[in-house]
Formats: C-alpha cells, sequence, structure tokens
C-alpha cells in the first residue's frame, strides 16, 4: 500500500480524525523535506511514542530573508516520500503555499524569550516564521506529540515555549543529533559542500565537543580561533548557555551556513 500524501489541510484532517475516532495516537514531525538519515531517527522516535505519524512537507517562505537560500533549498518530493515509506510513516501532508497561507505568507506570530540572541542576532525574522508555520501546522495536524531534531537546539526551545505558552497540550520531544561517521552533523544543507569542503566542516562538532567540557569565555574564544583556522570563512557565534547546558556554534563554509551543539559539563 502507497504511502498517503495529503496536499490539503481537510483532507489530511479527515485521516486524522478518523485515526482519533479509532483511539489512535497520533505523532506528527514537521520537516522542509531533502530528507537524510537524521531526518528518519526522528521518524522512528515518533513511532515509538505514537499509533500513527504524520511528516510534513513544506519549505516555508516565512523564516527565509530575501538574501537566504529559500529558492534553491533543495526539494524532492518523490524521494522524500520513498524514504517515508522505508520507516513506516502513515501519512505526508504537502501543501501548497495557498493552503497553508490563504491570505499570503506572512509571519503573524512573535517568538517568545528563547529565541532572544544566537540565531535572532543573524536572523532577525527566522523564529518569527518558524513559530507561525509550526503554529499553523499543529492546527492542520492536531497531533498528540510532536518531534523535532535537536540539532536547532535554540529552535526547540522556541517551540516548547510557544506550546506552553498558548496551551496546546501537545508533547514536545527532542530527537538526538544524528552525525555522519566523521561526527559532522547530518544536514540537507551539507548537500551544498564540496568533497573538500565536507573535511573542513567534520571539524566543526570536534571543536565544540571539546569546549564543551569545561567551557570559559576564553576557551569559547579559541574555538572560534580554532574553527577558523580549520578553514571556515566566518564564524557567526560560539556561544555557551548556561540555562540550556549547551555548547552552539553557526559558522560559514562558503556560501553554506552550518550549525551545531552538544551538551556541557
Amino acid at each position: 500500500m502507497s504511502l498517503a500524501v495529503y496536499k490539503t489541510r481537510a483532507d489530511l484532517q479527515a485521516q486524522v480524525a478518523a485515526w482519533k475516532a479509532q483511539g489512535h495516537r497520533v505523532a506528527f514531525v514537521p520537516t522542509m523535506g531533502a530528507l537524510h538519515a537524521g531526518h528518519l531517527s526522528l521518524m522512528r522516535l515518533a513511532k515509538e511514542k505514537a499509533d500513527k505519524v504524520v511528516v510534513s512537507i513544506f519549505v516555508n517562505p516565512t523564516q527565509f530573508a530575501p538574501h537566504e537560500d529559500f529558492d534553491t533549498y533543495p526539494r524532492d518530493l518523490d524521494g522524500d516520500v520513498k524514504l517515508l515509506s522505508s520507516v513506516g510513516v502513515d501519512a505526508v501532508y504537502a501543501p501548497s503555499e495557498a493552503d497553508l497561507y490563504p491570505e499570503g505568507a506572512k509571519s503573524d506570530q512573535e517568538a517568545g524569550a528563547a529565541a532572544a540572541g544566537l540565531e535572532s542576532a543573524f536572523r532577525p525574522h527566522f523564529f518569527d516564521g518558524v513559530v507561525t508555520v509550526v503554529y499553523r501546522l499543529f492546527k492542520a495536524v492536531q497531533p498528540d506529540v510532536a518531534v523535532f531534531g535537536e540539532k536547532d537546539f535554540q529552535q526547540l526551545q522556541v517551540i516548547r515555549e510557544m506550546v506552553a505558552d498558548k496551551g496546546l497540550g501537545i508533547e514536545i520531544i527532542g530527537g538526538p543529533i544524528a552525525r555522519d561517521e566523521f561526527g559532522l552533523a547530518l544536514s540537507s544543507r551539507n548537500a551544498y559542500l564540496s568533497e573538500g569542503e565536507l573535511e573542513i566542516a567534520r571539524m566543526l562538532n570536534q571543536v565544540i565537543f571539546n569546549v564543551a567540557q569545561g567551557p570559559s569565555e576564553e576557551r569559547l574564544a579559541e574555538a572560534e580561533e580554532m574553527i577558523l583556522q580549520a578553514g571556515f570563512d566566518k564564524v557567526d557565534y560560539v556561544a555557551y548557555r548556561p540555562e540550556w547546558k549547551r555548547v552552539l556554534v553557526a559558522a560559514w563554509l562558503g556560501k553554506t551556513r552550518l550549525i551545531d551543539n552538544c551538551s556541557a559539563q
């Protein structure tokens, strides 16, 4: 039986309502497609937490600034659906922009305190766009539980805060970061990297794992210098957030921006 792909909120909601009428618990994993093994690990985690799993595939325009890679972001719906079939996902929601934003694509939700600093310092539009689309997706899917990857750790905290503030009653679960054999965090944007750039990118996790053993202002500054010496072109931040017990990093390699994080001692 082929995996059902729903293009409209109404069709998806009819299926979800039928599942819930049968007493099923529904999990949801939102994605922008271009799926890789890291995404699939989130689907497997979702299957452990619920009876049915819905995955959305939607490249969200409201979280991209005009100079960012919205138009070139990798898209492969057919390939993504094949991958999702292999891990037992029950339904795909692949809406048009008009289905999700009938009044036009603009941010109408505001991210809370967890959005302050880090990503927001460099992408001030980003988290308002994220909470806008996730709120709309939650309304469409009406899940009991939703799974987000810990690679986007600040985003995970922003979503937790939004769900609590709005009283949505959805359990939010963070999925561990999936890494390649060299420790590089898996990302759809890794597809932009050349072979030479991949070799450099694989130094990023080593640097932050080292500083996470005892983060201090001095060691964070040293880590930034090490990232540049490894061959990265620019570092947006290397930061320690004690409230999350996390070291987080964002750095540029050519035209590709990579982020990563790890737990700190």
